[in-house]
C-alpha cells in the first residue's frame, strides 16, 4: 500500500508531474463520481449494483455502471463501461480509480475487470481499494501487456485504435 498525507492509505506519489492531482479531494469526487455512476446501474438478477470512476492523464473524469443481462455470461461490469467511455472520450491513460458498490462502499475490482483496467492504466495507476490505495502493479501483479506480445511475436504490435500513449 502507498501512505497519502490527505488519505488514510497514503499520498499519490509517483505520477508524472504532468497527471493532474490525486489529493483527498480528487478521490471524494471520485467517489461520488462512482457512486451517482452506481445508481444507474441494471441489475435486475443479482441486484447487486457497481459504480466505477477514475481520472484520465488529461483531467477528464470518466465512469461507468454494471449492466446485466438474462444471458449472465454477457453481463457487463462497470469498469468496462468505464473503459468504453475513456476510448469513447479521447483515451488517454487512467490515473487514479475507484469501484463502489450498491451502499457507496468502496469495492475491489474482479481480478477479469483489473486486466481491462491494466490495459488502459498508466505505469502508476492508483486503485482505491477496501484495504487503501495501491498501484496497478500491486493489485495485478506480473499483468500481462502489449510487451508480452512484443516479446513472444517478435514484433510491435499496433496501438489499439484511438489509443493516446
Amino acid at each position: 500500500m502507498i501512505g497519502n498525507d490527505n488519505h488514510p492509505a497514503g499520498p499519490a506519489r509517483g505520477l508524472s508531474d504532468a497527471a493532474p492531482a490525486v489529493d483527498a479531494d480528487m478521490w471524494a469526487r471520485l467517489r461520488a463520481l462512482a457512486t451517482e455512476a452506481m445508481r444507474c446501474a441494471y441489475a435486475p438478477y443479482s441486484h447487486f449494483r457497481v459504480g466505477a470512476a477514475a481520472l484520465v492523464d488529461d483531467g477528464r473524469l470518466v465512469s461507468g455502471c454494471n449492466v446485466e443481462n438474462a444471458g449472465y455470461g454477457v453481463a457487463l461490469c462497470a469498469e468496462c463501461g468505464l473503459v468504453s467511455e475513456l476510448v469513447r472520450t479521447g483515451g488517454g491513460r487512467l490515473i487514479a480509480f475507484v469501484c463502489v458498490d450498491g451502499d457507496g462502499r468502496v469495492c475491489s475490482p474482479c481480478g477479469r475487470c483489473r486486466q481491462v483496467l491494466s490495459e488502459h492504466a498508466d505505469p502508476h495507476m492508483l486503485l482505491d481499494m477496501p484495504s487503501g490505495l495501491m498501484t496497478i502493479d500491486q493489485v495485478l501483479p506480473d499483468r500481462f501487456s502489449k510487451a508480452d506480445i512484443d516479446r513472444v511475436t517478435g514484433t510491435s504490435a499496433p496501438a489499439p485504435e484511438g489509443d493516446r500513449p
